[in-house]
């Protein structure tokens, strides 16, 4: 998402290039492009008028900076706005002051709410907190299984009395077993409608009796647009909200319900869903939301996605097998999966600052070479994964695994010849070496090896064997003595 909104604002920025400094009448054609921008993105009208106000207001007041052109000013300003606009920082969850903390999810049917449950509880355990999830969606054909479904799948806790109970008593009870059984938290999954109607919030204010939560949280589905202020100002109206978790931001919404929640309601959204996956929930921050906005990236995130995936132990010991040049197939693999897990290679790829504008066509093409060369992995034998010169000798092995993957000779030829620059790369940086200088590197090719095949890295211990003073490895390691993290962390 925000793709379309990102262009606009580039082309807002690009009507003060050339000119001298912001004035009032070069100002207005920028934001007469940023409102577009923001009405096309479905945000909010009452959202959008003082958002202008504040980008002309500061934009005029602005102090000229040597160095600094208009257009730079102005997208630093439009910047500064919608951190603003979204809340200014992360918040984290409420945490009760003794016993569980309890998180009552609200929203209408479709939103995602049984699933946003699920995503919460497997982000609190990893905090290392014991959640239990409470299945009080009496109506919806399967919500109840559907609940028990994902939390077997993480690990998770989950309390039910069937479709009979009242969805109060289910709840009420739900948070006596935490109590009970000493759990960290609660997280409630309530029953939705197709739209807002008086039954509905009659039975949240029922159930937000019963359990007196510390955090109401609004489930809003990105997709809806500007429908996103008329559900977040009623149900804050009605049953009062503390937050709101975003789902399907990874959908070709347009990105007006992140401008629109906080703004109408003055409660902050803390949490958003980037894809369908249990893993795929991520706490909400404004200024790195911003930032993808105006297509600067999100690093942070990106980093924050690494080394939850990443164990500090096995990327010194893929560092080592790198520099020695003994970085074999299995390793290869391993380490595509691990990029998967993190997300699409689309979605990371515009998490680095200047990869917005890449094509997505250039990314569907990456993706689909990911996945031909792990089918390709996967026909070969242990000793193959594990011992890459054996391919280059048999053309044979070649062909089978070729057959295996569904591929052709020659694609499988290629990859082998790609694994061989990246290990000639990696050894030549291992000795201070420069890609493409003497001594061959990425743009060269060796000669062929028997049989017409690629001349692969052989298996080789020499090398520099030890960690440079820069290296990942001398960032990585962990703080001792860490504290366990609790609510005010998340």
């Amino acid at each position: 998402m925000f793709e379309e909104l990102s262009q606009r604002f580039e082309a807002a920025a690009k009507s003060l290039r050339g000119q001298d400094k912001i004035s009032e009448t070069n100002i207005e054609t920028a934001l007469k492009d940023v409102r577009r921008a923001l009405l096309a993105a479905d945000v909010s009208l009452s959202v959008v008028k003082p958002f202008l106000v504040t980008v002309r207001e500061q934009a005029l007041g602005a102090e000229v900076v040597r160095g600094v052109s208009p257009d730079q000013q102005f997208i630093k300003l439009v910047h500064e706005a919608l951190v603003e606009v979204m809340g200014g920082a992360n918040v984290p969850l409420n945490r009760a002051p003794s016993g569980p903390s309890i998180i009552l999810l609200a929203g209408l049917q479709g939103a995602g709410k049984t699933t946003a449950a699920a995503k919460m509880g497997l982000h609190l355990k990893e905090k290392r907190l014991r959640p239990l999830l409470v299945a009080a969606d009496v109506y919806r054909p399967a919500a109840i299984d559907q609940l028990h479904t994902l939390g077997s799948q993480i690990g998770v806790d989950v309390f039910s009395l069937g479709s009979d109970e009242r969805p109060e008593t289910i709840a009420s009870a739900g948070v006596s077993k935490a109590r009970e059984e000493g759990f960290d938290a609660v997280l409630v999954d309530t029953a939705g409608r197709l739209q807002i109607d008086g039954e509905m919030m009659a039975e949240m204010v029922r159930i937000r009796s019963a359990t007196n939560p510390h955090e109401v949280l609004l489930v809003v589905d990105a997709m809806i647009g500007q429908e996103a202020a008329v559900l977040t100002r009623a149900f804050h109206e009605q049953v009062g909200i503390t937050g709101a978790v975003l789902t399907k931001l990874d959908g070709d919404s347009r990105g007006g319900a992140a401008l629109s929640i906080r703004q109408v309601s003055g409660a902050p959204i803390k949490f958003i869903g980037t894809g369908e996956k249990v893993e795929a929930l991520q706490p909400f921050h404004p200024e790195r939301m911003a930032s993808r906005i105006l297509g600067m990236g999100d690093v942070l995130t990106l980093v924050e996605k690494a080394t939850k995936e990443v164990k500090v132990a096995d990327m010194e010991k893929m560092q080592k097998k790198l520099m020695e040049a003994r970085f074999d197939f299995a390793d290869f693999l391993q380490q595509m999966r691990l990029i998967k897990r993190m997300g699409s290679l689309g979605s990371l790829m515009k998490m680095i600052p200047g990869m917005a504008k890449i094509d997505d066509g250039l990314l569907r093409q990456g993706e689909a070479q990911v996945k031909r060369v792990e089918a390709m992995i996967s026909s070969m034998t242990e000793a193959e994964r594990k011992q890459p010169h054996l391919l280059a000798a048999s053309p044979g092995r070649r062909r089978r695994i070729a057959v295996g993957s569904g591929h052709s000779a020659a694609q499988v030829d290629k990859m082998l010849a790609d694994f061989q620059r990246m290990g000639s790369l990696m050894q030549k940086m291992s000795r201070g070496g420069f890609p493409g200088g003497p001594g061959g590197g990425f743009p060269g090719m060796p000669p062929s090896g028997p049989g017409g095949g690629p001349v692969l890295p052989q298996p080789s211990r020499a090398g520099t064997g030890g960690r440079g003073k820069g290296g990942m490895a001398a960032h990585a390691r962990p703080k001792a003595g860490r504290k366990r993290k609790g609510f005010a962390d998340l």
